[in-house]
């Protein structure tokens, strides 16, 4: 292990050296208080920016053992990476060609998760980061970068001299009460909690800060519920049972507002972002149709069947799925994964999935569609409640077993008005047995549907939330809700790790189960860019391959 002060003088020996030099500096460098590893040394100023791992001893680190359970553990490195990230923001500015002087430490969103960036261990505090080694042209810059890392030197020995103890202690027990509430979630009878007082609206579509002088959230008396959490005491709220709520009213109160902090509520956020106290059941997923997507090997026939000219469907593929056939395989494929809640929003999703009224009922003799109305008990016998936005299809009021009506962004509970307006005006729609049982299917994935490879090279890159390029292929994730690009980064990390697992015989979801199960972010990868995913998220990902190739079971 080489001195600190060492690599001070290496830093300005190099001045004005070709790029490639750099590369002297890999290893590890000892300060007073830490150590500095050059985990990647970039091979040029306009590659991807160095990746650093920082080491504090275990000796250091007393003040950092203030939780009590796993998730608050991953709340302080959450807690040490966005104090790191702030620390370091001085510090990153030009300082030549590319990514020269830059600084970079992978934090996206308000979500509390765990992180590749961070690892508190018995060994020590490790923290990963990057940073732009200084060039002008592919020259070195060897006295620019000798001061920066004499700044970042000192940065990094007052940075858990100065951490804000009061903040690391509500960083942890937000996260330590969230998990409480949501193990508990079940026992209560429900499938989420909404705090009183959270602000759930957004300050845009791109953002995930709060709306200022939004309108914050009531619980209809009804519905208002509490947990006396470990830390903050009693906490009151409205929960949603489970079984089927719907949640509607006009355009623009507030209902599609409601169900995405529900999809949102399903990891911790941090204390001041407005959803903290929104806790949603960790195996709900929404679902929604997606023209032109591939499915694979799905038994469609609980909602799809008996098509022209004979075609089975109880093994189904294609390249290009419609709007119905898209958000019927993903309500089967999400009942593979095991979901236990499923949110859908009426505007994107296939109104003939969702219901065929008496009107078609009298028409269409010959219907190759059963619509999710008529599956409603079988969900619900299958221990899986659903969530749906509906705006325009009355049809769910006569199996609703809870209707929250949103008015001017407040929530009114209105079953027994709805069920009164159901019984009042019957839609004369006959509810009849669907011809194919709803079942979970397990498919086994074929270990070539996980090939990173293009070429002879492995392509592996994740762009934004949306796309992840694996292999020959563009995986669309548009539909799957990711919060940060690390997790898109996570999920092609994790397809390679697949790969060696999956053998025509281990089902889908043991494989990804498996996956997540071996090893943490932090040694899945060096990279600091990978956040946690689910096993929904995972496994959902895995069936949006094109190159997905699966045996079904029996």
């Amino acid at each position: 292990m080489r001195r600190y002060e060492d690599l001070l003088r290496l830093l300005a020996s190099l001045e004005g050296r070709p790029y490639p030099f750099y590369k002297d500096l890999k290893g590890v460098w000892q300060a007073e208080g830490f150590a500095l590893r050059f985990v990647h040394v970039q091979g040029d100023p306009f590659a991807a920016p160095s990746v650093l791992e920082v080491r504090y001893p275990r000796e250091a680190l007393k003040r950092l053992r203030v939780y009590a359970r796993p998730e608050g553990r991953v709340a302080v490195e959450d807690f040490l990476l966005r104090s790191l990230k702030a620390r370091l923001r001085a510090l990153s500015r030009p300082l030549g060609s590319g990514h020269s002087g830059e600084v970079h430490v992978a934090v996206e969103s308000p979500k509390v998760l765990g992180r590749s960036g961070a690892h508190l261990k018995e060994a020590g505090l490790f923290l990963r980061f990057r940073l732009g080694l200084p060039a002008q042209g592919r020259r070195i810059l060897g006295k620019e970068a000798a001061r920066l890392f004499r700044a970042l030197e000192e940065h990094l020995l007052g940075f858990l001299q100065d951490l804000d103890e009061g903040g690391l202690l509500r960083h942890v027990r937000q996260a330590e009460d969230f998990a409480f509430i949501q193990e508990r979630l079940p026992e209560q009878g429900l499938v989420a909690f909404v705090g009183e007082g959270s602000v759930l609206p957004r300050e845009s579509g791109v953002s995930q800060r709060p709306l200022q002088g939004a309108v914050p959230f009531q619980s209809p008396p009804s519905l208002r519920v509490s947990f006396r959490a470990p830390h903050a005491g009693e906490v009151w709220g409205m929960g949603l049972p489970r079984g089927l709520t719907l949640i509607t009213g006009g355009g623009f109160h507030g209902k599609t507002t409601l169900l995405e902090a529900l999809v949102h509520g399903v990891f911790p956020h941090v204390p001041g972002d407005g959803r903290e106290w929104v806790v949603t059941d960790p195996l709900a997923q929404r679902v929604q149709s997606e023209d032109g997507r591939s499915v694979k090997g799905v038994d469609l026939r609980p909602f799809v069947h008996d098509l022209p000219l004979g075609q089975d469907t109880a093994f189904f593929s294609t390249e290009d799925a419609s709007g119905s056939t898209s958000l019927a395989a993903a309500l089967l494929e999400a009942l593979e994964l095991g979901t236990r809640v499923l949110l859908l929003d009426e505007d994107t999703s296939a109104t003939n999935l969702l219901v065929r009224d008496a009107r078609m009922q009298a028409l269409v003799r010959r219907e190759t569609l059963t619509p999710l109305l008529d599956r409603v008990g079988d969900f619900k016998a299958l221990g899986v409640s659903l969530v749906l936005v509906v705006g325009g299809v009355g049809d769910y009021l006569d199996l609703a077993d809870t209707v929250v009506l949103m008015e001017a962004y407040r929530p009114r509970e209105v079953t027994a008005e709805a069920k009164a307006i159901a019984r009042a005006h019957p839609t004369g729609r006959a509810f009849g047995e669907p011809r194919y049982p709803l079942r979970v299917v397990s498919r086994a994935p074929l270990p070539g549907s996980f090939d990173p490879r293009r070429g002879r090279k492995a392509r592996v890159k994740g762009r934004g939330l949306r796309e992840l390029l694996y292999g020959e292929e563009v995986v669309d994730l548009s539909a799957l809700d990711l919060f940060e690009h690390a997790q898109v980064r996570a999920i092609g990390a994790f397809f390679r790790r697949m790969q060696g697992l999956a053998d025509g015989k281990l089902p889908l979801k043991a494989l990804v189960e498996r996956a997540l199960a071996l090893e943490d972010l932090f040694a899945l990868e060096e990279a600091p860019e990978l956040s946690q995913v689910r096993l929904l998220e995972l496994g959902g990902a895995a069936n949006r391959l094109r190159a997905l190739e699966v045996c079904q079971e029996g």
